[in-house]
């Protein structure tokens, strides 16, 4: 296993990131259950080893690799990487990302494919947009990161709400992997939403009770409530995952928050130890920090 040292927010986002998605993976689908879960476990159904990431890390990953390789957002070569994850484990990939992509593969233009799934499903207000788009927040500075994740988020998702929500938690992982204080961060993101249902639910995130839903503005409230109600980052992965339901996504998005806020040394060792493509990640999270700085 690497060895780094230093409070590295970066890559203690990115590495927080695929924590919260293994560990809630085998939590995926189940009910929110008494039974507290402190550590990485297989199981779930889609019977996953002990620390295995899912199409959520994997995603992120192409988004991280895409930035840091075309030194900035590149549509064509990012929906290349995305199609290339789907390929190889199609079953793990939300409905609207697994839609766009067949369609994709069939010969449908992206643009178009991203419309005929918003109008085929009635709905794209879904999370897979939101769970992949946090390398955004490390790579671009706040002013710049909330249309960058707009753009991104269409690439998939038509609808616009996905894109507000993925870029009001970018916006704080971009300030808060910049030193930006948690409090601070979320009022920076606060000001800069300019979708009502969203700045109502996350501006207003004590109001609404959590649920971990595949529904964008839900699975974010979710994250963000377990994120800003936690004192410690153990706390916030914790009470993320245990919610059951999309477990591995919301544990993912808190994840991105938390490691972007307490830094890569307050992740439990144990953790790290048992993350699959653990030094991966971290290579790919300095190499996205290193472009970003140039």
């Amino acid at each position: 296993m690497t060895f780094i040292s230093g409070n590295l927010r970066h890559v203690g986002s990115l590495i927080a990131f695929a924590i919260g998605d293994a560990m809630g993976a085998p939590l995926e689908g189940s009910l929110q259950s008494e039974a507290w879960v402190t550590d990485m476990r297989p199981g779930g159904r889609h019977f996953r080893k002990k620390g295995e990431i899912t199409d959520d890390t994997l995603q992120a990953m192409a988004v991280a690799e895409s930035l840091a390789s075309c030194k900035g957002f590149n549509q064509k070569d990012l929906i290349s990487r995305l199609f290339s994850g789907y390929e190889k484990r199609p079953e793990w990939y939300g409905p609207t990302s697994s839609l766009f992509f067949d369609l994709v593969k069939s010969g449908t233009v992206p643009h178009h494919a991203t419309w005929l799934v918003h109008q085929r499903r009635g709905s794209s207000r879904t999370n897979g947009s939101v769970m992949r788009g946090f390398p955004l927040g490390i790579f671009y500075p706040a002013p710049e990161v909330y249309g960058m994740s707009m753009v991104c988020s269409r690439l998939t998702h038509y609808d616009p709400v996905a894109g507000h929500c993925s870029a009001f938690l970018n916006v704080m992982v971009s300030d808060m992997c910049r030193g930006i204080s948690r409090s601070r961060a979320f009022r920076h993101a606060l000001s800069l939403c300019t979708d009502p249902e969203v700045h109502a639910v996350l501006g207003n995130y004590p109001g609404y009770d959590k649920n971990p839903s595949l529904d964008a503005v839900l699975c974010s409230h979710a994250a963000l409530s377990c994120f800003m109600n936690a004192s410690t980052f153990e706390g916030a992965i914790l009470s993320a995952i245990n919610l059951g339901g999309d477990a591995d996504t919301v544990g993912a998005c808190c994840g991105a928050l938390a490691g972007a806020y307490w830094g890569f040394d307050s992740i439990p060792k144990r953790w790290c130890a048992d993350l699959e493509r653990y030094d991966e990640l971290v290579r790919i999270a300095e190499w996205l920090w290193q472009v970003a700085e140039q």
